[in-house]
């Protein structure tokens, strides 16, 4: 006899189903597992054995062949052990084989029997639903299914004893509640930050319009404190960036208690970060910090200091916003649409442009730096701006500053014109950074004065094709900024204005 449980794979935020099959027949004693699985899924069986003896049963003194089917697709992880105990628990006849058709499983098991967490539960709870099933899922991630659908079967054990007295009847499980993480208050808040108003400034306009950003100034102007308030300015995650962004959250094993945040992600990599890291890879093709900080912010400090290889690794996602690792056993792509924010100091000693500093090694101490950072890269990043030192006067006379929650109001605004905008085109995009360039140009109206500055400007200053359509993106999130339909002469020359700098890495891009 062989029973059978289903349970899934993941490859990238897709959730594949896998039949386990389990089959007890006479032959030389043990437990084999065939099917393509890593090393964590052949050590299911030292798992599966000792928590099967800590509830209560033996294993058969007979052969005991675990199939995970199909035989090709490579199975990882651990969260295969429940599904494994509970098909053998099938074919002893500890619990009834009709009820697990019904049920995705997936749950790490400990050797006192009882159940781990796991990663992916969310995806493979979203699977379940689609296949019209119920889910058994670790108790910890139970919170976390319960999202999928508020009428699907979701069964989230503590312990493997728990979930067989349920099938028995001798016990009840409840139906796991959805639980939302509470968005901390009193963080980071724009009303910090003395002075530098030309920063804050640029930073509303990246917020309302998701643009990227390039901060440079020497140590100390604030250019980090800057980056660290930004999500206090953004909007709440829409319900639909909320199930991506947990998705990958999941399968990254990320979820804490099974909880889901409406606050956007802000990932702050070390510059010592490799590749794989960054962009996502490795042995199993995990999400790197572009996928994680999907429908958020990716925030690089000492931005020169990444490897010019890292670096370039982010062109496809800052323009496709999905990241695709191809590797010889399969090719994953993960959602990456990100909001880049960088910052750097004008050289090596960071005091290139300051008054009264002039560098030992001269020009070549600016230009050596900068040339880390590909003009491709560059041309990705919609605004750039010079971060001055932050003056005495700033200091101790400090004028009032707008605090974050009445800087959000002026970018939620210009966020909901821009859904609305594309919402009556019949599109996904949300935002000015993400639309397309065809679209920007059908619904960017310039007047006659932002016609003429704009073509003077593309003539005299050489603007790439690319470089063109993201300052008219970046023109109407100022015109949206400024409630107005047209995009007028003002707005354009702001618009260029973040495009060119006094830097010699602006100028030079």
């Amino acid at each position: 006899m062989v029973s059978r449980v289903t349970t899934v794979a993941f490859q990238g935020i897709e959730a594949v189903s896998v039949d386990v099959q389990v089959m007890v027949a006479p032959g030389k004693i043990g437990m084999h597992i065939v099917g393509l699985a890593d090393k964590a899924v052949a050590e299911s069986r030292e798992r599966v054995q000792a928590a099967l003896h800590a509830s209560g049963l033996s294993m058969p003194p007979k052969k005991v062949t675990v199939n995970l089917a199909p035989a090709d697709l490579p199975k990882e992880g651990s969260h295969y052990d429940l599904p494994i105990a509970l098909a053998l628990m099938a074919a002893l006849g500890a619990v009834p084989a009709d009820a697990l058709e019904t049920y995705v499983v997936l749950g790490e098991l400990s050797l006192d029997g009882t159940i781990a967490a796991v990663a992916g539960v969310l995806p493979a709870a979203i699977s379940a639903n689609a296949l019209s099933k119920g889910l058994i899922c670790p108790k910890p991630c139970g919170g976390e299914a319960a999202w999928a659908d508020p009428e699907m079967d979701i069964l989230a054990p503590a312990s493997l004893i728990g979930l067989a007295n349920h099938f028995k009847g001798t016990q009840v499980l409840s139906r796991p509640i959805s639980a939302v993480r509470k968005r901390s208050t009193g963080g980071p808040d724009m009303a910090d930050i003395r002075g530098q108003e030309t920063a804050k400034r640029a930073l509303e306009i990246s917020a309302a319009g998701g643009h990227n950003l390039l901060l440079i100034g020497p140590p100390g102007s604030g250019k980090s404190m800057l980056a660290e308030r930004l999500p206090s300015i953004l909007p709440p995650l829409t319900p639909r960036e909320l199930l991506e962004v947990s998705m990958i959250a999941s399968i990254a094993g990320e979820l804490s208690d099974g909880k889901l945040s409406s606050a956007r992600p802000f990932r702050a990599p070390h510059h010592s970060a490799s590749m794989a890291a960054l962009v996502g890879g490795g042995l199993k093709a995990r999400p790197g910090e572009v996928s994680l900080a999907h429908n958020g912010v990716l925030f690089l400090d000492e931005f020169p200091e990444f490897t010019p290889q890292v670096l370039d690794s982010l062109r496809q996602p800052l323009e496709a916003g999905e990241t695709m690792i191809a590797r010889v056993n399969h090719r994953i792509s993960y959602p990456s649409r990100i909001q880049l924010i960088a910052a750097m100091n004008p050289c090596r000693c960071g005091m290139a442009g300051e008054p009264g500093h002039t560098c030992r090694r001269g020009d070549r101490c600016a230009s050596d730096y900068q040339a880390r950072i590909s003009g491709p890269l560059l041309d990705r990043i919609d605004l750039r701006i010079e971060v001055p030192a932050v003056s005495a006067r700033d200091l101790i006379q400090p004028a009032p500053s707008e605090p974050s929650e009445v800087v959000a109001e002026r970018v939620a605004a210009a966020r909901d014109r821009q859904y609305r905008r594309y919402e009556l085109l019949g599109l996904s995009t949300t935002t000015n950074a993400t639309a397309s360039s065809a679209i920007i140009e059908q619904v960017a109206k310039l007047d006659t004065g932002g016609k003429a500055l704009l073509q003077d400007a593309a003539d005299h200053m050489k603007f790439s094709a690319r470089a063109y359509h993201r300052i008219l993106k970046v023109a109407l999130t100022l015109a949206d900024l400024d409630g107005t339909e047209t995009i007028g002469r003002i707005h354009l020359a702001e618009a260029i204005s973040y495009r060119i700098s006094n830097t010699p890495l602006a100028r030079a891009a």
